[in-house]
């Protein structure tokens, strides 16, 4: 063979082989490996194998996928957490992602009806890598909760539901650091300003709130109710919350009867005065500016069920009214369980 013919075939060969390297590195570095966005959450006990499971199915380059993960020592470095793949991700930014912990943060969302620890925990876990039981007992973690300035007894007034952005792998510190940030926010001066001129104090109000969140969902009634509870704080009767009741039986009864308001609870606004120790929900923000920017009506004090049954109240300011509108709405309650009892005996 002459010198000629084994230059020319080097050459060729380095061409072939660096052609190669730099498609793969191309491939692996610069193109995107997945036909679609897609979601991958690793658990502190999830492999490398495992991880690659989750992705397969979207990888335009499996077997170059897996190449890159043992380049990078993915099995050695994973780290727990959400990551988020696209069109445009490579095999080498995966890997890198699930090496250095790079997650895509998720949306933790308080909303709806939150009073029960148990619910408001388990909420929390189905949208994050914590447990339900690190979340409730967090609740009653009187040396994480005092950093924060509050108590096991308080700390629903901490809350302020929203939908928030985080890490999969928040720690209930992280959560609770949150949550602090967005309760200072919203007492700004002028809030605290408006609670002192209705002689309030911060922990005060969202008690407060937190049984208008009781009363009702419907937000345009929320300062009228406000407003009555105020009325009877100031002049110093029981609110007479049914809210505070159902919360001594935690919420398992179906309907407040007179034998329930005699429970011994200082929660029970039945039997003591001025507002309860701490929530006993959650308060919305709107339930706080209803507080904070009550209705009191010409004096409103007493308030029950509106006969048409959407969900509103009727408003009185003397027993005389309240006994009318009260006869109103158990005559309408009468005539609709009658109307339904009727319709199931055809």
């Amino acid at each position: 063979m002459s010198v000629r013919r084994t230059i020319g075939i080097l050459c060729a060969l380095v061409s072939v082989t660096a052609f190669c390297l730099v498609f793969r590195y191309l491939r692996d570095n610069r193109q995107g490996n997945f036909t679609r966005q897609t979601d991958l959450y690793v658990y502190p006990a999830t492999t490398a194998s495992q991880a690659l499971e989750q992705v397969d199915s979207v990888a335009r380059h499996p077997r170059a996928l897996r190449c890159v993960f043992r380049r990078k020592r993915v099995a050695e470095f994973i780290k727990p957490g959400h990551y988020t793949v696209d069109e445009s991700t490579s095999s080498v930014a995966l890997a890198r992602m699930l090496n250095n912990g790079w997650q895509t943060p998720v949306s933790l969302t308080l909303s709806g009806t939150l009073r029960l620890r148990d619910e408001i925990a388990a909420r929390i876990s189905r949208q994050l890598m914590i447990s339900r039981e690190t979340v409730r007992s967090a609740f009653e973690d009187e040396e994480l909760l005092a950093q924060y300035g509050f108590t096991p007894e308080n700390v629903f007034a901490l809350f302020i539901p929203d939908t928030y952005s985080c890490y999969w792998t928040a720690s209930m510190k992280d959560i609770l650091d949150i949550q602090k940030k967005a309760y200072d926010a919203f007492w700004t001066e002028e809030n605290d300003a408006k609670a002192r001129k209705l002689g309030l104090s911060r922990m005060e109000v969202s008690i407060l709130a937190s049984i208008v969140k009781g009363e009702t969902n419907f937000e345009p009634e929320m300062p009228k109710i406000a407003g009555v509870y105020l009325n009877r704080l100031d002049r110093g009767v029981l609110l007479q919350a049914d809210p505070t009741v159902a919360f001594c039986y935690d919420y398992t009864l179906d309907r407040i009867l007179k034998s329930h308001l005699s429970v011994d609870s200082p929660y029970n606004t039945y039997k003591h005065g001025g507002l309860p120790p701490g929530p006993i929900y959650i308060p919305t923000r709107a339930c706080l500016e209803a507080v904070l920017n009550p209705d009191r009506g010409n004096g409103n004090f007493f308030f029950c069920a509106s006969p048409e049954f959407d969900g509103t109240h009727r408003f009185a300011r003397n027993m005389a009214e309240h006994n009318a509108n009260a006869a109103a709405f158990h005559k309408a309650l009468t005539a609709r369980k009658r109307a339904k009892s009727a319709a199931s005996s055809k």
